[in-house]
């Protein structure tokens, strides 16, 4: 993938994450992006501020499980292909009938058991979570999901109680649907709703109206989903800070349990890369970014919202377990057009194109009973420390030292991060926790300043690391 022209964009890299294309990361942007955010918009991102280090959550004291703990399934299909996207989908028309059998989604799930079924176990312990992307699963009627979640139980299994999450957008499910899912296991269910403004909704390209938008909460709190999540995006084309305002007070007032907040790119390749520049009108130009940014913050944190990562916020007890997986640097499955696993220390990412992607698949089956992506070379450990550096920074309980220094083997790394991060703690965008000794334990960002210059901070980090 490529670097993000501005911080705040690092925010949609675990979206991306399981689409494949993290060499050696999960794809989205790296800290090799540098900001671009001048002084005045860390001044303007406002909100409330942070500065002291939040309660440590106790899963972000380990290490990173080696075992994979998670399984990502990607399903493509989709009604259309939104004018910003260059997720691999297959868009099915807006004519498509939710009640009605489609056959390329029905081929495509045999495809999804195959590859499942001939990717050996790695970890004796069942899946603590499953996570369904697309695209827009909610086109996968309940009979197929249920055929990929028996596929997974056969294989892995399923631990009682593990996050099953599922990808649905407006105006393709109902409350039957819902209950339906759910009496298949599903628990969870992430909302693309994007903008409760119907001209912002048209300009991306999105399928779905307001109205719709609107029957979707319905129908999540008639069928009584006890865990979803509610998306929005800002900084989209002619989106101005009265109706961001509206879209994040009528997100709360949603009442999801989750609600996660990116920051539009403009990727190469997209109909938006040929309409639009970052930073030009009628995008927002990057003070305006930075101050939607300070923005949600605030509001959601003062609707009760922990800001526990970049760009997600969660009532207590509500982050996504799955994603967390993927911010520890845990293992997982992938499977399907595009998906990335993270198995044996090796990342792959399938091929992005259905016909690409199928000719894989029948290789992979004819060839040993092994990971995909056996024949590269495993990560080195310093690749593993700097994508915890990278990774678990991203997060409100920002990074222990022990996990590093478990990682790397040793703490030679330590002077050198703990130098590069000084500057940063004395500007108020990183915070540093010491033991009763004075010895340093872990450090992070502060909200939002940190998380908003959060590129800035890690560039340092990995430039000291490699000089030292």
């Amino acid at each position: 993938m490529h670097a993000c022209p501005r911080s705040v964009r690092i925010g949609s890299a675990v979206q991306r994450l399981t689409h494949g294309g993290w060499v050696p990361r999960c794809g989205g942007e790296g800290p090799s992006g540098t900001s671009q955010h001048s002084r005045a918009s860390r001044a303007r991102a406002g909100g409330l501020h942070t500065a002291f280090p939040p309660p440590p959550h106790p899963s972000f004291c380990l290490p990173p499980s080696a075992d994979p703990v998670g399984a990502y399934i990607h399903l493509p299909f989709c009604k259309r292909k939104c004018l910003y996207c260059d997720f691999p989908v297959i868009a099915l028309g807006r004519a498509v009938d939710n009640a009605a059998p489609v056959p390329a989604i029905e081929a495509y799930v045999e495809s999804l058991e195959r590859e499942i079924a001939a990717t050996p176990a790695q970890n004796p312990h069942p899946l603590q979570s499953v996570y369904f992307g697309g695209g827009t699963p909610s086109l996968t009627p309940p009979p197929l999901v249920e055929r990929l979640l028996h596929a997974l139980e056969r294989a892995y299994g399923i631990a009682p109680g593990a996050e099953v999450s599922f990808e649905a957008d407006p105006g393709t499910f109902d409350a039957g649907r819902l209950r339906s899912l759910q009496a298949l296991g599903v628990n969870r269910l992430s909302v693309g709703v994007q903008a409760f403004q119907d001209d912002l909704l048209h300009r991306c390209g999105r399928s779905h109206s307001v109205a719709e938008v609107h029957a979707a909460i319905e129908a999540i709190h008639a069928a009584g989903v006890p865990a979803w999540s509610l998306d929005l995006m800002s900084g989209l084309p002619g989106l101005d800070p009265g109706a961001w305002a509206a879209s994040l007070e009528a997100a709360v007032a949603a009442a999801p349990t989750h609600v996660s907040v990116y920051d539009l790119q403009v990727e190469a390749g997209t109909p938006f890369a040929a309409m639009y520049r970052p930073g030009q009108e009628p995008l927002p130009s990057d003070d305006a970014a930075a101050a939607m940014f300070g923005q949600a913050s605030e509001c959601l944190r003062g609707a009760g919202y922990e800001h526990y990562e970049i760009s997600n916020y969660a009532l207590p007890g509500s982050r996504s377990r799955h994603n967390t997986m993927y911010w520890s640097g845990s293992s997982f499955y992938g499977f399907g057009m595009g998906a990335a696993s993270y198995l044996q220390g090796r990342r792959f990412s399938r091929p992005k194109s259905l016909p690409a992607y199928l000719r894989w698949l029948e290789a992979y089956r004819e060839g040993p009973r092994e990971s995909p992506g056996a024949e590269l070379p495993p990560e080195s450990r310093r690749d593993v420390l700097l994508d915890a550096i990278m990774l678990r920074s991203r997060l409100r309980d920002g990074v222990w030292l022990t996990v590093l220094e478990d990682i790397a083997g040793d703490k030679r790394h330590e002077p050198a991060l703990l130098s590069a991060l000084e500057p940063h703690v004395a500007a108020g965008l990183a915070w540093l926790e010491r033991d009763g000794e004075g010895a340093a334990t872990h450090f992070g960002l502060t909200d939002p300043e940190g998380f908003l210059l959060s590129n800035d901070v890690v560039s340092d980090i990995f430039l000291a690391l490699d000089e030292s």
